[in-house]
């Protein structure tokens, strides 16, 4: 195995897929644009100024946008909040917690300012599980949604958070938008619990930093020290090993990889584009490709804070000449079975892509006919920033995750370590600057998935003879659903807590509607423990997708000669 730095261009290395890189494209990629991620809101603010950069759209059709140099002028409030109001030291981590909509740029572009590191939380964890985030990656503040305040107060019973903001769906809305949809989800949905913490609410912490920053505070000395390889975020994943941990992604990080699929995906995206973003911006590829890439192209984001119900996305699709989709495979085949989708489907859409999760070449296909427009599939990993390959838009193959990023150097190797030959499986493991620093607090989980440079994905691939890539098989045990990681040692040890369960197993298997749900396979010493309890259970210890879709109770569960529970055997087994 070669010794090269991480940062080094592949070199000699066998590289069969330059050849279909677009003409203007090399091997190594340009100097990124951005050292600091915050940079990228002052230049787009010089670059870009009154033109919308962000548009959040309600189910109702109820909508409001951000231009470029607000978000520039917001994210310097924050900034200064944290650091001058807060006192807040650089490094600090700050956690964000919410569905997309406006308040979720200028919180991260904010906390890029300051000095500090984003830390982003799942809003459908589960009060045990946000206390996990908290108590592993201790941070300062956290700027939640007003509608999970009882979680987050049962959270920070087990893990405190010092400082707490609290924003709204509609916070940046104008004030009468803003008074309708607060008071429709306070008073007839009942969705907004009254805290019981103290909290500041995200527009008063955004005025307190305008006084600091109109009062003279500098913002762009908060970064003074950083260097491009300073960590940016702490992004939550099982990783390569299922073991939860946050990956530390670093400023250097996070610019490479946009730097790396803007140039290899071209004129492709261009300013002008319109991209529908309903995958939640705290999941890394919504968070890279759309908040990151098509901000820093000078493109306009059009944020919908939940795609479920598919209905949700419909006055997005009609109020904006949406252009470009990202999502996963369950988000396409979602809409393809939606009527209003298939009769009306958007007339100024030209691309869209997919990753997350496998992309199934039926659907592909039955987007192309509905729409008149390609779905692309990539592939990447939080690990990777996550952007590891995709597929050139010139010459796509069905059923491949493309071809390596440019200046990411990419092999299957074989159980002896060694690379194996085109054509056949090996583990996928890959080098570049947009690979981890390593994980947070996780020394020995670093050096398990970081050998040499070179991170071990854990995914079995195959190469072909023009270097298109190809996965065989997902991590041994882990369950993809609807594009989130769920690891089955989790479920079953919420499972074994429950009374009457003797033994319990849990896998995978296909889903139409998800990609993969989770069934869980128990044996039982109570017979009167039926599935909706189990499932019930489930819901009060996990995220609502992590828990069981499906129930089976067995006599026995298959083991080894040293008793080990064979989940290999249950999936087979169906």
């Amino acid at each position: 195995m070669t010794s090269e730095p991480a940062d080094s261009p592949p070199g000699a290395a066998r590289m069969p897929w330059l050849k279909h890189y677009p003409s203007s494209v090399g091997a190594e990629i340009e100097t990124p644009r951005y050292g600091l991620l915050g940079e990228a809101a002052r230049d787009l603010a010089a670059r870009r100024g009154a033109a919308k950069a962000f548009t959040t759209i309600m189910p109702n059709g109820m909508a409001a946008s951000l231009s470029f140099v607000e978000v520039d002028r917001l994210s310097d409030a924050f900034a200064a909040y944290l650091r001058d109001c807060l006192r807040l030291e650089a490094g600090s981590r700050v956690a964000i917690q919410m569905p997309n909509g406006l308040a979720y740029p200028i919180v991260a572009f904010g906390v890029f300012k300051a000095g500090c590191v984003l830390v982003n939380v799942n809003p459908l964890y589960t009060a045990a599980e946000m206390a996990h985030v908290f108590e592993d990656a201790k941070p300062a503040a956290i700027v939640a949604i007003d509608m999970f305040a009882e979680k987050l107060a049962a959270a920070m019973e087990k893990a405190p958070v010092r400082h707490v903001v609290l924003s709204q769906a509609a916070s940046l809305f104008p004030a009468h938008s803003r008074l309708i949809i607060g008071s429709v989800q306070k008073y007839v949905r009942k969705e907004i619990p009254k805290p019981r913490f103290s909290a500041a609410t995200f527009a008063e912490a955004l005025a307190m930093g305008a006084r600091k920053v109109n009062a003279g505070a500098h913002v762009s000395a908060y970064v003074a020290g950083l260097e491009p390889t300073s960590v940016a975020c702490l992004q939550y994943t099982g990783g390569t090993t299922g073991v939860s941990k946050a990956a530390m992604l670093t400023h250097r990080n996070f610019s490479a990889n946009v730097t790396q699929f803007l140039a290899l995906v071209g004129t492709e995206i261009a300013e002008s584009d319109h991209v529908l973003t309903a995958l939640p911006l705290y999941h890394i590829y919504a968070f890279t490709v759309n908040m990151l890439g098509f901000f820093f192209r000078g493109a306009h984001n059009v944020l919908v804070p939940s795609p479920r119900p598919l209905t949700n996305l419909k006055a997005a699709l009609a109020k904006q000449p949406i252009s470009f989709i990202t999502g996963v495979n369950t988000l396409f085949n979602g809409l393809l079975n939606e009527a209003w989708f298939r009769d009306n489907p958007p007339p100024t859409l030209r691309l869209s892509t997919a990753g997350g999760m496998a992309l199934r070449q039926s659907v592909a296909e039955r987007w192309a006919q509905t729409t008149g427009t390609p779905v692309i599939e990539g592939y990447g990993l939080s690990e990777a920033a996550p952007v590891l390959t995709f597929n050139p838009t010139l010459r796509v193959k069905a059923g491949s995750i493309g071809v390596p990023m440019p200046w990411t150097e990419i092999k299957c190797i074989g159980d002896d370590g060694r690379e194996v030959a085109p054509g056949e499986p090996g583990e996928l493991v890959a080098r570049g600057p947009q690979v981890m620093a390593g994980y947070w607090n996780q020394p020995e989980e670093t050096e398990i998935a970081l050998r040499d440079g070179w991170l071990y994905t854990g995914d079995i691939a195959t190469m072909d003879h023009e270097g298109y890539f190809t996965i065989v098989d997902r991590r041994k045990d882990m369950i993809l659903v609807s594009g989130f990681n769920v690891y089955p040692n989790q479920v079953e040890e919420v499972i074994s807590q429950l009374p009457g369960v003797k033994e319990c197993a849990v896998v995978g298997v296909p889903d139409e509607c998800s990609g993969e749900a989770v069934k869980a396979f128990i044996v039982r010493n109570d017979a009167s423990l039926d599935a909706e309890t189990v499932r019930a259970f489930c819901k009060t210890q996990l995220a609502a997708y992590k828990a069981p879709k499906f129930v089976v109770f067995r006599d026995d569960l298959p083991k080894s000669h040293v008793g080990k529970i064979l989940r290999k055997d249950l999936r087979e087994a169906g």
